[in-house]
């Protein structure tokens, strides 16, 4: 399976400045001042190069949430069980969780995809990927061997090509799985090496004491495994999730066949450095869709050299965060489609300025 990675990283193309160029043109043609809509001219630049067109479609667009739990749970690092796991993994393949209704209001896709879901007996329109049932207690024992975790990586992969092949044009990544704000902060302090105090957050409500126990489990995780931080698959294995894993697979997957792809939160943003540590080219077909509440999200975002397009305070998982952010990137495609340039309108043209 190394084999196979390697040769899924060595398909990853580079971006085509060209095209860029070609989207810039036509932004700076539309009667408005130049550079105007900001990050939401960025992104549609930067999807032109990662697709090697300037004529842009966003649409089908699909979100894929990987669901997989996490031993680390049994530290008492978050104030719900494993359990919630399969119940939400359930709910989103049956259209009823959170992200559901605001994903059909974007008019995306939603499809939940069970990597290690703790005894799950699987469920209707919930994709069985499964790699292991669940992961060890990072605090105690790696999370899973290497060969599993290589096995999540091309799983995430494969999806993520079936997407582009299936016609999707831009891709969504999401996870789920209790625990996993613990998995990413460990990650995430191992890969930029801070400290685990300064990427440790509260997940979904922790209480003071709470905080202070997930951050003394995270450093005790570091501390046990001792996973090396210039190889991300150590990293991943050691102190990492089967979401992790497969979400950080989709982005090499994604990339290798130029489909761009939307993070979510710091969870996703965490196997997206992965990713671009495994392969830097990867993280060309990548946009930020907004910013977490948690601390981690904008030393990940730093580290991606990304910028959010929400800053909303969100922290859902799911998702939920990229597709908050399909409406703008929808206006900001309506206004580059449509034509009204400065000839048309009868208006000089911006010219840039010193």
């Amino acid at each position: 399976m190394e084999n196979e990675l390697s040769e899924l990283i060595e398909a990853v193309p580079c971006p085509l400045p060209g095209t860029a160029r070609e989207a810039k043109r036509r932004w700076d043609s539309i009667a408005k001042p130049l550079g105007s809509l900001g990050l939401l001219e960025d992104a549609l630049i930067r999807v032109s190069a990662v697709c090697g067109t300037a004529d842009l479609a966003l649409k089908p667009r699909k979100l894929l949430v990987f669901c997989a739990d996490n031993g680390v749970v049994a530290e008492g690092v978050s104030q719900c069980g494993s359990e919630v796991t399969a119940a939400v993994t359930t709910a989103l393949g049956a259209g009823r969780s959170t992200v559901n209704p605001m994903a059909a209001l974007a008019d995306c896709r939603v499809q939940a995809v069970d990597v290690g879901v703790r005894d799950y007996p699987g469920a209707a329109n919930v994709w069985n990927c499964r790699v292991q049932n669940g992961t060890g207690n990072i605090a105690r024992e790696p999370a899973m061997s290497r060969e599993n975790c290589l096995r999540a990586i091309l799983t995430g992969a494969e999806l993520a090509k079936r997407e582009a092949a299936e016609g999707t044009r831009l891709l969504l990544v999401g996870e789920m799985g209790i625990g996993n704000t613990t998995t990413a902060a460990a990650v995430t302090a191992v890969l930029l090496g801070l400290d685990p105090a300064a990427v440790t957050g509260r997940g979904a409500g922790l209480s003071d004491a709470g905080l202070a126990r997930k951050q003394a489990v995270v450093r005790q995780a570091i501390t046990v495994n001792r996973p090396d931080p210039d190889d991300p698959i150590d990293v991943l294995t050691k102190v990492g999730g089967l979401d992790l894993a497969a979400m950080c697979g989709a982005y090499l997957g994604a990339a290798s066949v130029r489909l761009p792809v939307l993070i979510d939160g710091c969870i996703s943003a965490a196997a997206a450095l992965c990713a671009c540590r495994l392969c830097p080219r990867a993280g060309e077909a990548m946009l930020a869709s907004h910013l977490s509440a948690e601390p981690m999200g904008e030393q990940l975002l730093k580290a991606l050299r990304l910028s959010p397009l929400l800053c909303a305070g969100l922290r859902l998982g799911e998702g939920g965060g990229a597709v908050c952010a399909l409406p703008l990137l929808d206006q900001a495609l309506a206004v580059y489609r449509s034509g009204q340039s400065f000839e048309r309108l009868g208006i000089e043209a911006y010219t840039p300025q010193e």
